[in-house]
């Protein structure tokens, strides 16, 4: 039977992570390593400055008091005998879109397991609370089938967000898009008069191509967005060498 590695950056106890591991408990034999509490926007922080600790609350499940990154980390080297077959990060409630990735604690959990080899899938629902859960669990049951019998292309993971409309009008693959956001700094005072800031909110500006995921979930499509982990602008490469000059 395979082996899932089931993680997030909301919490152990995040109703998410609960419908993803019902649903993916069919397909093989899950272990849950995930953060003791929420880690929304920690990116692809490691811990560094303090010990962590691993809980067991039960068999398969574990909680650590460091970010989702961490617990990939200390789950591959320390916890699991076997290397996994699959690593699912989520459901985030909230999407995971555009630049918004670059914050995402829950795509970075798949980052990191894609650094170690392993075939990564992000999953994240896009809407607003009360959150049902239910599609998004049974559209990664259907991802991590396809994932086991095809594979995926090497430094690669997938990044799924799933509106959260009724009915779904199908699906779509898409690259990650711009999605900016205006206003997202929010200035306040302390009864004392002292100065201080909120980070969250805002208005966002979107990306207006219509092969994006930001432009697929608004329209009522799922998004799955395969993600590389080479940064590099292979034309800036070019422009650096060939117009700047710089190896001369």
């Amino acid at each position: 039977m395979p082996r899932f590695l089931i993680t997030n950056d909301d919490g152990i106890h995040s109703p998410g992570l609960e419908s993803l591991v019902q649903a993916l408990s069919s397909l093989a034999e899950c272990m849950v390593i995930a953060p003791d509490r929420d880690n929304s926007a920690v990116s692809h922080s490691l811990t560094m400055n303090r010990p962590l600790r691993v809980s067991k609350l039960k068999d398969g499940f574990y909680s650590i008091n460091g970010t989702p990154t961490d617990c990939v980390a200390i789950g591959l080297k320390k916890i699991i005998k076997q290397k996994p077959d699959l690593l699912v990060s989520g459901i985030n409630p909230g999407p995971n879109l555009g630049d918004d990735i670059s914050y995402s604690g829950t795509v970075s959990a798949a980052v990191e397991g894609t650094m170690y080899g392993i075939p990564s899938l992000a999953v994240s629902l896009a809407g607003e609370a009360p959150y049902d859960f239910t599609t998004a669990a049974d559209m990664a049951a259907k991802l991590a089938k396809l994932i086991l019998k095809q594979g995926l292309p090497q430094n690669t993971l997938l990044n799924t967000n799933v509106p959260a409309v009724d009915p779904i009008r199908g699906m779509k693959v898409t690259r990650q898009g711009r999605r900016l956001w205006e206003n997202a700094i929010q200035e306040t005072n302390d009864p004392w008069g002292r100065k201080h800031y909120w980070i969250g909110g805002g208005t966002p500006y979107t990306d207006p191509g219509k092969d994006t995921d930001v432009y697929a979930v608004s329209k009522g499509y799922i998004s799955v967005t395969p993600i590389h982990l080479d940064l590099t602008n292979h034309q800036g490469i070019d422009l650096l060498k060939n117009e700047w000059r710089l190896e001369e």
